[in-house]
């Protein structure tokens, strides 16, 4: 029999259990959060109907990897333009410190 430490009864009251629908199928999903749980098996049952509509194809394992493949690639759509923003702002700011330092240079030089 399997005895749980204070940490992890703890950690399970924390965790509630979630009755989702993703394409048809139920699952029980525990976690902290269940509203965030039924937004996120919302999102993915809405991208397994798009494709299902995209491709006419009713092989439920085949929807869920392309679901899977669109929502990878978004995820990594979306990570490439953070990170390249991240580039410009630093970059940004490198050249505004190097304006700020000739700047005050200038003005110990003179002054």
């Amino acid at each position: 029999m399997a005895t749980a430490t204070k940490d992890q009864t703890f950690k399970d009251a924390q965790n509630s259990s979630v009755r989702v629908e993703i394409f048809d199928q139920a699952y029980n999903l525990r976690g902290s959060d269940p509203e965030y749980i039924l937004k996120l098996a919302e999102y993915v049952d809405s991208k397994m109907r798009a494709v299902a509509e995209a491709t006419n194809t009713i092989d439920t394992v085949r929807l869920a990897v392309l679901a899977a493949l669109n929502i990878a690639d978004e995820y990594h759509l979306l990570k490439k333009k953070q990170d390249g923003g991240a580039t410009d702002y630093q970059k940004r700011a490198h050249q505004l410190a190097s304006a700020l330092d000739e700047v005050l240079d200038e003005k110990r030089k003179t002054g």
